[in-house]
């Protein structure tokens, strides 16, 4: 009886608000249509063709779930070797490494899976961005850890990269475009970025006449940075829909 009144309200939802989504539920279908991607960073068209160069050359015994996990691992390395920093400075250089190999693994998956013709969109989006948070959770917490960046900003740049996902992905959903890229800055750029302060912080960690840690600086310019592009964002998202949902 429970089962029938489940289906019999379904059924009238469906119905109510659009009857083509209840023909759809009955087919089976998902209805799921693919994104388009945006992606305008500095290196993007340099990026897709060594990626797609490598996939063409990649062995085949090896797929892109093999690459997402090897991206994953890296990135959790990456937080343990900014942990380990906070006794031996040269574990910064092991984060340089993870990082390049977070890179290759993260960036390569859907290459190969779009060179090979074996693409899965909504297992490739929904792990992908899992584990970015995942490993945005033990990257910030390994350089919180590390003792050159004050925890605070770590855990301000964890939420604000969280905020950014959520808006990526609801804009996604909303308006069916999913943005790799903000203000011409992607996540290939973020790394080198974070690289290059790897190699500067290992030789002069404090900044600023030795007031101030560079880590923190930088911590708080990307802070600000992400503040200003999740409002500019949000808004002129907010905006769009708005016209195109507006009320007659």
């Amino acid at each position: 009886m429970a089962s029938q009144t489940m289906g019999s309200s379904l059924s009238e939802y469906c119905e109510q608000t659009d009857p083509g989504i209840l023909g759809e539920v009955r087919r089976g279908g998902s209805g799921f249509s693919n994104a388009r991607r945006v992606q305008q960073s500095f290196v993007a068209s340099a990026e897709k063709r060594a990626l797609t160069w490598m996939a063409e050359r990649t062995p085949g015994w090896i797929n892109s779930d093999h690459l997402t996990a090897l991206g994953f691992l890296a990135q959790i390395m990456a937080g343990v070797f900014y942990a380990l920093s906070r006794w031996n400075p040269h574990a910064l250089l092991g984060v340089v490494w993870c990082l390049a190999i977070n890179w290759l693994g993260d960036s390569l998956d859907g290459t190969l899976a779009r060179v090979r013709q074996q693409q899965r969109p909504r297992y490739g989006f929904y792990v992908d961005h899992m584990i970015d948070s995942f490993g945005a959770l033990f990257l910030m917490g390994g350089l919180a850890f590390s003792g050159y960046m004050h925890p605070y900003i770590a855990i301000g740049l964890l939420v604000g990269f969280l905020l950014l996902s959520i808006q990526s992905y609801l804009a996604t959903y909303t308006l069916g475009e999913f943005h790799l890229s903000f203000w011409r800055l992607g996540p290939t750029e973020l790394r080198l970025l974070l690289a290059v302060g790897n190699v500067v912080v290992l030789f002069r960690p404090i900044a600023l006449g030795g007031r101030y840690r560079l880590f923190d600086i930088g911590g708080t310019i990307g802070l600000l940075g992400m503040s200003l592009i999740l409002m500019f964002f949000s808004a002129r998202n907010a905006h769009r829909l708005y016209m195109e949902e507006r009320i007659q």
